[in-house]
Order: C-alpha cells, then sequence, then structure tokens
C-alpha cells in the first residue's frame, strides 16, 4: 500500500537513508523517523552501528530496517534501494547521504582514487536516484546532501569537491526530470559538522572559527525537504558556512 502522501499523518511513509548508521546519517535517519517515516538505514562497514541506530529508531515508534551494500559496486545502488523498498513496503524517500572524505593532495591523485571518491560520492547517488524514482513512481522526495566544497576550491580534496559540485548539479538535472512525475529532488550543502577522523582538534578549531554546525542542523534540513509541498524543489539549501558563504 503506498502512502497517502508527504503531508498524510494516516500513515508512516518509507525513507531510504544511505550512509545512515553513524554521524550525520544517523541523525538524519532518527530525526526522519520522529518524523513518521520508517526508515531504512543504509551502511558498508558499519554493521554494529546500524543495527545500533534500527535499534533507536525502533525505540521512538518507528519502523527500521539495516541494509548493507558497497556503493562501489555501480549496481549495488540499484540492489539497495530495491532492497528497502521490499522491506519497508514501499518508498517515499531517498537521502542520498553517503560519502567518502579522502585528503588527496594534488600529486597523489590517482585514477583508483579519482574513481573511488567520484564514484562513491556522484556515480552512485544518481544510480540511487534512478531506482528510487522508479521505486516511487509518481510523487516522492530526493535529498541529497552536497558540501561547502561545492563552492569552493580546496587544494588537497579536489576529487572531493569535484564529487559534491557534482552532485548539486545533479539535483538540479534530476529536478527538472522528475518534475513532471511530483517527484521533487533538493539538495543540503553543510558547512563543518562533524571533526574528520584524523584532524587535530586545533586545526579543527582554527578552520571552524566557532561556526560549526550540527548533525541536528543537516537533519532538520532534510526533514524540511522531506515533507515540504512537491513545488519546492531542485534548490540548494546550505546549512551553516556552505557554498558561497
Amino acid at each position: 500500500m503506498r502512502s497517502q502522501g508527504p503531508g498524510s499523518v494516516k500513515e508512516r511513509r518509507r525513507a531510504l537513508v544511505t550512509g545512515g548508521a553513524v554521524r550525520v546519517g544517523r541523525a538524519i535517519a532518527l530525526a526522519l523517523a520522529r518524523a513518521g517515516f520508517d526508515v531504512g538505514i543504509g551502511y558498508r562497514r558499519s554493521a554494529a552501528a546500524a543495527r545500533q541506530t534500527v535499534r533507536a529508531i525502533e525505540a521512538v515508534g518507528a519502523r527500521a530496517v539495516a541494509l548493507r551494500a558497497d556503493l562501489r559496486d555501480p549496481l549495488a545502488a540499484r540492489r539497495l534501494v530495491a532492497a528497502a523498498a521490499r522491506r519497508l513496503g514501499g518508498l517515499d524517500l531517498l537521502v542520498n547521504n553517503a560519502a567518502v572524505f579522502v585528503r588527496t593532495p594534488l600529486e597523489r591523485v590517482t585514477p583508483a582514487t579519482w574513481e573511488h571518491i567520484l564514484g562513491v560520492n556522484l556515480r552512485a547517488v544518481f544510480f540511487c536516484a534512478q531506482a528510487a524514482a522508479a521505486a516511487m513512481g509518481r510523487g516522492g522526495r530526493i535529498v541529497n546532501i552536497a558540501d561547502a566544497g561545492a563552492g569552493r576550491g580546496w587544494p588537497a580534496h579536489i576529487p572531493y569537491t569535484v564529487s559534491k559540485a557534482g552532485v548539486v548539479a545533479l539535483t538540479r538535472g534530476l529536478a527538472a526530470a522528475l518534475r513532471p512525475r511530483g517527484i521533487a529532488v533538493n539538495c543540503v550543502a553543510p558547512g563543518p559538522v562533524l571533526r574528520p577522523a584524523g584532524l587535530p582538534v586545533a586545526r579543527w578549531r582554527r578552520l571552524t572559527r566557532g561556526r560549526a554546525g550540527t548533525p541536528e542542523d543537516v537533519a532538520a534540513a532534510v526533514v524540511f525537504f522531506a515533507t515540504c509541498p512537491a513545488s519546492v524543489t531542485g534548490q540548494v539549501l546550505a546549512v551553516g558556512d556552505g557554498p558561497g558563504a
């Protein structure tokens, strides 16, 4: 049975959050559960964390399932979406959150590194969205997670910033393509939110200059796009120190 649409309170809606086991993805999944969604948690290596996130979602009265997928495989995105729709009984929302963030100084970028980062951060976003649109039929929401780096040049993270700029462009292209089917596609572009693993605390504080947001800030923006009218589409919402800020 399909849901009554994003504004309905009669039936819980169904969401898939890629990279939903930890960090920002976990915050998004929990916020969606509180907003009336049952949630599929996509993960690759964080099996224990995914199970913990499932239990946390169930504690707020929502249904949750953990779904393993290696999005480095171009076909894994389609299989993940299909599994989520099957396990949840349909799909109303996709949140493309999974990403890799690797320091890549110019001279160290290899073809394999480039393919890895662009594959997870951009290619998988497209194929997850393509599969989700087919599963949704008519009506639904797709929210992509970009980054402040989409509008800037980070010399030690060129493949990453290229991938996130691609996510912004992809969001607008998908929005135009899916508008006739009532599927809204929007993008959240956070600034600094969580300190990357391995980055010294002192350097993190210098970089953020006290302007770091929180995972909950990003989650609130996702919930907005998940529940707002379908006429709101093709938008990029900066959270904190976002693109162009």
